[in-house]
């Protein structure tokens, strides 16, 4: 288990948390967007009267406030306003491409972003149009990211809403398009009232063709949409999951006793998908010092650290890794594990992800931790020579 003590020398600055190789595997499209972009896309559509602010700082703003005030109606009018202008080709283009670069400029070395093809068909868009826009607006933030001296692979996930009933043509979709940029399926909404059992026939169809995916499960509902998710339907991963904590009891003395279905999830080192701002917004916990993540890690889940919705959550990976930081003295061996973590647990060809893994993340982190030694080295010989 970790010690928070034992590496104190490595715990990293803000500098190289940003420089720091990370891998996202819960982020949503539509839930991270510019501000500046949401203005001038609307403002392109004629519908910026429709927007609560048009100067895109006062908007940012905004779209934090909806999203922290507690009221289920003004959260989910901020995605009213994203997915709004996202209902063109060129518009899907340009937001996956300032993606793309948002992300790498962030230090992000693969990501998985998930969207909702299905809402996004307002503006005339065929499903498969929707897809092949957003591959190609991956490809531009990749190239524009390699341009500025950065790489990112992005691979996207299609998500079916949960209270819709298009699971499986939105599943079919992602399989179509499984080797053309689409590396897996998700099914996203409210949990309460919309079990993943809904939506067999798409994880069964998904099973039979050999694909992946994950389901979100365990954000709010609790245990039984884990159990579902994973014992019903077959899920690779746990969209959020953080609900497993329900599961585990700690006792008075620190020892932790493990249900059946938290020993389950551990054992068979199912990824979870955990978003520390978003948790805290949706009251899964009351302060990044009382996430579970904190005891998942040291319980050694195969636990990872996503962003669900920057625009919403104001964040980034590199702010999710700062608040975990401070709230847990977590270090740069800290972060190397959840990094690899979401690597391992990626919907890549493991040759793909072993070379990412081995040529990528840990190199990354070695060359941080010799900053370290080297600047320590420094320091001990300048007090020398005074």
């Amino acid at each position: 288990m970790t010690n928070q003590t034992d590496r104190t020398g490595t715990t990293p600055d803000s500098d190289q948390i940003r420089r720091a190789p990370k891998v996202l595997l819960h982020d949503h499209l539509d839930g991270g967007l510019r501000p500046g972009t949401v203005v001038a896309l609307a403002d392109a559509a004629g519908c910026t009267f429709r927007l609560p602010e048009t100067d895109p700082d006062r908007l940012g703003v905004w779209f934090r406030e909806a999203a922290d005030s507690g009221s289920l109606e003004r959260y989910l009018e901020t995605f009213s306003h994203t997915v709004g202008v996202m209902q063109t080709r060129d518009a899907l283009v340009r937001v996956a491409a300032e993606c793309a670069e948002d992300l790498a400029e962030d230090g992000v070395v693969y990501a998985e972003v998930r969207y909702a093809p299905e809402q996004h068909l307002d503006g005339g868009l065929s499903l498969e149009e929707v897809v092949e826009a957003v591959n190609e607006g991956f490809r531009e933030g990749e190239r524009r990211a390699r341009e500025a001296g950065r790489r990112i692979r992005i691979g996207a996930l299609l998500t079916a809403m949960r209270h819709a009933a298009r699971a499986l043509e939105i599943a079919e979709l992602a399989n179509r398009y499984r080797d053309l940029g689409v590396v897996g399926f998700d099914i996203a909404g409210a949990e309460a009232g919309y079990p993943p059992t809904r939506h067999l026939d798409a994880f069964e169809y998904l099973k039979r063709e050999n694909n992946h995916f994950t389901i979100h499960a365990g954000e709010a509902f609790g245990l039984p949409s884990i159990w579902q998710a994973l014992q019903w339907c077959g899920a690779d991963r746990l969209g959020h999951g953080v609900r497993i904590i329900d599961d585990i009891q700690v006792h008075e003395d620190g020892s932790v006793k493990l249900g059946r279905l938290a020993s389950y999830v551990r054992d068979k080192r199912i990824p979870l998908e955990l978003c520390p701002s978003s948790n805290l917004q949706t009251g899964a916990a009351r302060s990044y010092a009382e996430h579970p993540i904190g005891l998942l890690r040291r319980l050694h889940f195969r636990a990872t650290v996503n962003t669900d919705n920057r625009l919403m959550s104001h964040t980034s990976m590199s702010r999710e890794f700062e608040y975990l930081v401070e709230a847990f003295g977590y270090t740069l061996d800290d972060m190397q594990w959840f990094s690899v973590n979401a690597m391992k647990s990626a919907f890549i060809p493991f040759d793909e992800r072993l070379a990412m893994i081995n040529d990528v993340i840990k190199p990354g982190y070695a060359e941080l931790k010799s900053e370290w030694l080297f600047r320590q080295t420094a320091s001990t010989s300048g007090s020398v020579d005074e």
